[in-house]
């Protein structure tokens, strides 16, 4: 155990247990395949941070990823420069990244990028914070300043996590990285609670037995926002999120999120198996990805994979980084690449919906202060209208700002799918002059918008992956795919990774961690193996492994 996993809670996630952060770390490495295998091509579908991260690992190994790409490097790490001012970007997919996330973490230091604080509602690094509910406004600073029934339901909340999912005991489990307490605590409470969504979790707990304190938590939560959109998702999914404070302790990147997965493209690793040193990913690629793979067929001599510019390319070994509807729909995929209870697990899959809107401003506005009242113009808001989330980012008093108008989830942006940009943005002025009437938005915006919503992007469906009540074992076989000792030979060599394969969809975390699942797997299949002083995580599998509920 490392002293930094044993000084705060990290995503030390309690389904599966493996401390991919130490096994980054470890001078032993991955793991190391036969030289004979050396320079063997793998495909690796996919360019978002999942894709990316098992490509950078496979080549430092001495494999030679081979990437597809249908639209750009980077996925749902998507940054956005706007046009009137490249220097800054709208972050449309994540954009805020908690420090629990130590292995993708791991990634961000490597490329030397400099994090700060995200401004999320009532953060310390957050000027002002506005909420508004019922067409009544409040302004905080902190948690104190807010009406006494916040803090009511702020303390029903701790009281519930408490009382039902003995919250203390499972991150004090985590800091120490206690397994054999994690996961009996853990898997007790998967028994109990697979089948409760969130809103029944609450409802049935006698601290939220007040309908209107379940509004309010609802409509503004605590850590980054209301929870309402969220209601209708597994109770499991929500208690993974807080006992791995993935919901705290935020933080932005720099020059924006999608620098981490092009930034692997582009990184010559200073140890690397076979290759020569100053290799990349982009270097053994001449500059660019394959385009999109729109076909993959299985026979006995392994995989071909068919891109979109018609050519066939051979593998021994297949890693599958998008969300895993595109098999069912935007890849020609042979039946024989899963067993059929993972195409069940495949077809039940559940994505939130997310839409987003961004302008850029001549000035941080909201910064200035009313002579009367002492008062900033805006601040950071939550509201149960429309726009239900607005983020403000002050790069300095003398560069432009950037505004997200709205951050909306799952039904909240449906709302915003068949409209336009432009009625968006008209939308949301109009809605936003209703809470801040004095404050003249409009005249300070020097850039069209720039919006979102990921689930009618074509190549998405959706933003991330939630399950619902009763997802759970599908969600194991999901995630379990990579052990494939058990498979019938003719599913073998065939990996899934993503958040979607994750026990955390929607973390970046995630879509590493399974990513380094993906990696072993493949070294395993083509006869490698890792040191016995740094097992992986197939090696203590079956020590760690999520627990199996009766089918």
């Amino acid at each position: 155990m490392s002293l930094a996993s044993s000084e705060r809670v990290t995503m030390f996630v309690p389904d599966f247990p493996f401390a991919y952060d130490d096994w980054l770390r470890h001078p032993a490495g991955l793991g190391t395949v036969p030289r004979h295998r050396h320079g063997t091509p793998v495909a690796v579908i996919g360019g978002g941070m999942s894709g990316m991260t098992a490509a950078y690992e496979l080549m430092r190994l001495g494999l030679r990823p081979v990437v597809y790409e249908a639209e750009q490097l980077g996925g749902r790490m998507r940054s956005v420069p706007f046009p009137e001012y490249p220097a800054l970007q709208a972050e449309m997919g994540a954009m805020r990244f908690p420090l629990s996330a130590t292995t993708l973490f791991h990634y961000i230091d490597a490329l030397g990028l400099r994090t700060s604080p995200f401004p999320n509602p009532l953060a310390s690094c957050t000027p002002a914070t506005l909420v508004n509910l019922e067409g009544r406004s409040h302004r905080a600073r902190s948690a104190a300043d807010l009406p006494a029934e916040f803090q009511e339901v702020a303390d029903a909340w701790a009281k519930v996590l408490q009382d039902r999912a003995e919250l203390s005991s499972l991150q004090d489990a985590i800091r120490r990285r206690d397994i054999p307490v994690l996961k009996a605590i853990w898997n007790q409470l998967v028994k109990e609670y697979d089948d409760q969504s969130f809103y029944g979790f609450l409802a049935t707990s006698p601290a939220f037995a007040s309908f209107r304190h379940r509004e309010i938590f609802g409509q503004v939560g605590f850590g980054t926002g209301g929870w309402d959109t969220d209601f209708p998702n597994s109770i499991i999914e929500i208690l993974r999120v807080v006992c791995t404070a993935a919901d705290d302790d935020q933080m932005t990147i720099a020059g924006g999120a999608q620098q981490v997965p092009r930034g692997l493209w582009t990184l010559r690793p200073d140890r690397l198996a076979h290759w020569p040193a100053g290799t990349s990913l982009a270097g053994l690629h001449e500059g660019a990805p394959r385009p999109a793979a729109v076909g993959i067929r299985r026979d006995a001599q392994g995989y071909t994979v068919t891109d979109a510019d018609g050519r066939r390319d051979r593998y021994p070994a297949v890693v599958f980084s998008p969300h895993v509807w595109a098999l069912l729909n935007h890849v020609d995929s042979d039946p024989e690449l899963l067993p059929a209870d993972l195409w069940s697990a495949v077809e039940r899959t559940h994505y939130m919906g997310s839409s987003k809107v961004f302008v850029l401003t001549d000035r941080p506005f909201w910064l200035d202060t009313d002579p009367d009242t002492g008062r900033m113009a805006m601040g950071m808001t939550l509201t149960d209208r429309m726009p239900r989330s607005v983020y403000l980012f002050d790069s300095g008093p003398d560069q432009p700002g950037v505004m997200c108008l709205s951050y909306t989830w799952n039904d909240d942006s449906l709302k915003f799918a068949t409209l336009s940009a432009e009625q968006r943005l008209e939308l949301l002025l109009t809605k936003l002059s209703e809470i801040y009437p004095g404050v003249d938005i409009r005249s300070h915006l020097i850039s069209a918008p720039l919006t979102i919503t990921w689930e009618t992007e074509p190549r998405f469906m959706g933003a991330f992956k939630a399950n619902l009540p009763g997802h759970y074992r599908y969600q194991r076989r999901l995630f379990s795919h990579f052990m494939q000792h058990d498979l019938a030979p003719r599913h073998r060599g065939f990996f899934l990774c993503g958040d979607d394969i994750s026990w955390t969809g929607g973390f970046a975390e995630g879509a590493v961690t399974t990513a380094l699942n993906a990696v072993w797997g493949v070294v395993n299949h083509l006869g490698g193996s890792t040191d016995p002083a740094n097992p992986g995580p197939g090696d203590v599998f079956h020590e760690i492994a999520p627990v199996r509920l009766p089918e």
